[in-house]
């Protein structure tokens, strides 16, 4: 929702990227030697504009990550909209802001899902393209190509380390991390802070 990089008009009105934090904060970016991309493991979006990943369902796991997730607007109540994980929008986010690793949040909410799907490529009037086109207009003709994973029964949270997830959380995390090209540093399996696996500290 970058105001340079976003889908114009459908924006905030300020600079979002770790490059706009630096200016802001009147911070040289050579001091910027740390940047973490805090990322759902799905995706959601405030108010109108294109949304390639959107489900629509009353049922399915739409509704299920908007309930579960608690997928309301702080002040107003208003519903997000839910969709699968984009990775095609991601990675060009995280590209923007020259992310060094991701924080991966509300892993639990995905708990109980039978099956998962992410995001890898558009299908672009007729072309497969992995890149996001410029353009509210153009982003709003892409359509998602999708890759299926199994998803999982067990619980994510209360978990002490990557290695007592599920083993298909752990798949699916691993498989974020290939489609993505940039490691997850941090895991979050609830909404309290003790609910963190810190897998690499942003500060050691």
């Amino acid at each position: 929702l970058d105001i340079d990089h976003g889908t114009y008009p459908y924006v905030t009105s300020s600079t979002t990227t770790a490059g706009g934090a630096a200016a802001g904060t009147g911070t040289g970016p050579r001091e910027l030697d740390y940047i973490v991309g805090i990322v759902k493991t799905y995706t959601t979006r405030v108010g109108a504009g294109p949304f390639p990943t959107e489900l629509f369902d009353e049922d399915g796991p739409g509704n299920y990550m908007g309930v579960k997730g608690h997928e309301f607007g702080a002040t107003t109540g208003r519903k997000r909209r839910c969709g699968w994980l984009d990775t095609v929008s991601l990675r060009r986010s995280l590209a923007i802001n020259s992310v060094t690793g991701m924080c991966i949040t509300k892993l639990d909410v995905l708990d109980g899902l039978e099956k998962l799907k992410i995001c890898v490529a558009y299908d672009f009037d007729g072309e497969q393209v992995d890149i996001p086109p410029a353009g509210a207009d153009a982003f709003e003709r892409c359509k998602p190509v999708y890759i299926e994973m199994p998803g999982w029964t067990g619980s994510t949270r209360g978990a002490n380390s990557f290695g007592e997830l599920p083993e298909n959380a752990q798949a699916y995390l691993k498989k974020v991390e290939e489609l993505c090209e940039t490691p997850i540093h941090i895991i979050s399996t609830g909404p309290d802070r003790e609910e963190t696996l810190v897998l690499q500290h942003p500060f050691d």
